[in-house]
């Protein structure tokens, strides 16, 4: 089988040289970037590039308008299957679904859950799908074939948990795990005193930390996209922050240790569910 593979970066590079390790497909890799096609031939991850009017399946691995725009404007061969990777779900469909089963192309929307805090081709890794989860989302027009043909594929390169769920799930969900992740460690590196806490810091700064280092430009597409859920989560989050500011202003120990209680309480449960 011949993959396709658009965007050579983090996210589609892993793509491509888990497909070459894993697999015995020939990937066929695009990017605007020659220094990285350079470099994916380089690194034995692509067979080919440019020309993915032949392949079965065609991973698009770009950020989310860059991504429905080349869906919308490229020749697929017919029948193809064609998977997008972003992380919001809706603001893709919405505008690709129809448009592609009406040219009889098989749309599958996928999320791989892997990354990490720098992109590039450079950083990719044939083992980052290892043990992650793969989201992959439906809609009307979803055809059963091609979902099995992608979800055999995740298993192949790694993916240990194939999870199926609609657009506005997907993206309801997200807004809370990732991205409202994403907002809260920016804007609590952005403290005062984060510029002097040489010898202070353990554990819980570099884990609250460590994904305030983000790429501005797919993160914000990626907020404004899912701007709806996402501003909710944010205000939810502020009450939340609100009633632990206020208990302590007030020297209110009881309402403190009860809130205290409550999250640490709900952790625990998270926890044994995710067991």
């Amino acid at each position: 089988m011949k993959i396709g593979v658009v965007g050579l970066g983090l996210m589609g590079g892993s793509l491509a040289r888990a497909l070459k390790k894993y697999t015995s497909h020939t990937v066929c890799g695009v990017d605007k970037d020659p220094a990285v096609l350079a470099a994916a031939y380089d690194a034995g991850s692509i067979d080919c590039d440019g020309d993915v009017s032949c392949c079965d399946i065609i991973f698009v691995c770009l950020f989310p308008q860059d991504s429905i725009d080349y869906m919308l404007r490229t020749e697929f061969r017919e029948g193809a299957v064609v998977a997008d990777i972003c992380g919001v779900k809706r603001a893709v469909e919405d505008r690709v679904a129809l448009p592609l089963f009406e040219r009889n192309l098989r749309y599958v929307g996928t999320h791989p859950m892997a990354g990490r805090e720098t992109g590039g081709f450079g950083n990719s890794d044939a083992d980052l799908y290892q043990g992650a989860s793969f989201i992959i989302t439906l809609t009307e027009h979803t055809d059963e074939q091609a979902k099995a043909e992608i979800s055999r594929l995740a298993r192949e390169i790694g993916f240990t948990r194939i999870t199926e769920c609609s657009a506005r799930k997907h993206d309801e969900v997200i807004g809370y795990t990732s991205q409202l992740a994403h907002v809260v460690s920016n804007a609590y590196v952005k403290s005062r005193a984060a510029q002097d806490f040489k010898g202070f810091s353990a554990g819980s700064f570099m884990d609250l930390t460590r994904v305030a280092l983000l790429d501005p430009e797919m993160w914000s597409e990626l907020f404004l996209l899912n701007g709806d859920i996402l501003a909710g989560e944010i205000d939810e989050l502020v009450e939340n922050v609100s009633a632990l500011r206020d208990a302590i202003r007030a020297g209110n120990g009881q309402a403190l240790r009860a809130l205290l209680k409550d999250g640490s309480d709900r952790k625990k449960r998270l926890n044994e569910e995710s067991k």
